[in-house]
């Protein structure tokens, strides 16, 4: 299962600075979830204390860095009764579980805290701790019984951070939609669910990061556009800026939960565009685990669901694949068809 380093992995909203003519477009910027958000939308007043109570509401449901969460207090085996947040996120954890052969699993927090950052500690690491480990970690052993947690093991955790930032953006879009917002953008730590038309009366214009193969600092380079009007989810993940190299192979900070080992894997950016943030947010983090060639199966089998991913077959160039649908969003490469094909 992916490990989230940055806060913005690959997606740039592109944002425009024009009115429009009738209600205005408010913008709301801080801080939920130890990330940043930007919450852009048109309405006839300021909705800022609306936005904040609904965050903080989410805040006590599915931050595992809040001790007061219900998250937090699964995870300490407490006694509690879980919400309808929790068992949406839950249920689609358990999905996409199934559907990656288990390399997306919420359950997987132990392995990756292990290796660390960077994965400084690799050389320390040996098989018995891995083993010991994997007797607590995999998705089959949690359940939902009413709106109780059941496990097999009590020392498993749960970390829902690679798929509860996407479903927070649709919390908030719901939010804004209850409120007669029909024009807006929110995201939250990069991954974003949007509607209608920016302040220009556009699309939402939403950047694909170009992936660095070196481990440096570089000017951000958008490789792509992904422009929208209809309501929906775009996230990216991505491992490209958080490798090492060891005996001339590239390991991304991926981890196997299957094996408890770092994955090797070739994609290097995996963008997902869907008819919600929740899902493009975990399927996203789900195939930059799996590989393009696994990736493209599944993605292809699950209806509604368009990718665009960047990824190598060496250490020096990267390539594309998409699906048929997903052109319908990438202008850019529409007029590049047409280009090629007049």
């Amino acid at each position: 299962m992916l490990k989230r380093i940055s806060f913005l992995v690959g997606l740039w909203v592109i944002l425009l600075s024009a009115c429009a003519p009738d209600d205005p477009y408010f913008q709301d910027n801080g801080i939920v979830f130890n990330t940043s958000y930007q919450i852009k939308y048109q309405a006839p007043k300021n909705l800022t204390e609306k936005i904040d109570a609904k965050l903080q509401q989410f805040n006590l449901s599915l931050n595992p860095f809040n001790p007061n969460s219900i998250i937090s207090k699964v995870n300490r085996n407490e006694p509690v009764e879980v919400d309808e947040w929790f068992t949406t996120v839950f249920n689609k954890a358990q999905e996409v579980s199934r559907n990656s052969g288990g390399m997306f699993d919420i359950t997987a927090a132990p392995l990756i805290n292990i290796w660390g950052f960077g994965f400084e500690k690799m050389d320390e690491i040996t098989p018995e701790a891995i083993d010991s480990l994997k007797q607590f970690v995999g998705y089959q052993k949690i359940r939902l019984e009413g709106n109780k947690v059941v496990k097999d093991d009590d020392r498993l955790t749960l970390n829902a951070s690679a798929l509860a930032k996407g479903f927070a953006c649709d919390v908030i879009a719901q939010l804004l939609e209850e409120e007669g917002v029909t024009n807006y953008m929110v995201e939250i730590g990069g991954e974003v669910a949007l509607n209608g038309v920016n302040p220009n009366g556009e699309c939402w214009r939403v950047g694909i990061r170009k992936p660095e193969l070196e481990d440096t600092n570089r000017t951000v380079t958008i490789e792509e556009v992904v422009q929208l009007c209809k309501k929906g989810g775009i996230a990216t993940s991505g491992d490209y800026q958080n490798f090492y190299v060891k005996d001339g192979k590239k390991y991304a900070h991926t981890i196997n939960p299957a094996t408890g080992y770092p994955a090797e894997q070739n994609i290097l950016s995996s963008t997902i565009v869907a008819d919600n943030c929740i899902t493009a947010d975990a399927y996203a983090t789900a195939f930059t685990a799996m590989g393009l060639e696994e990736a493209v199966r599944v993605a292809d089998s699950i209806e509604g669901l368009e990718y665009f991913f960047i990824y190598t077959e060496n250490s020096e160039t990267y390539k594309f694949k998409y699906s048929k649908g997903i052109i319908q969003y990438l202008p850019e490469r529409q007029a590049l068809a047409i280009l090629e094909n007049p």
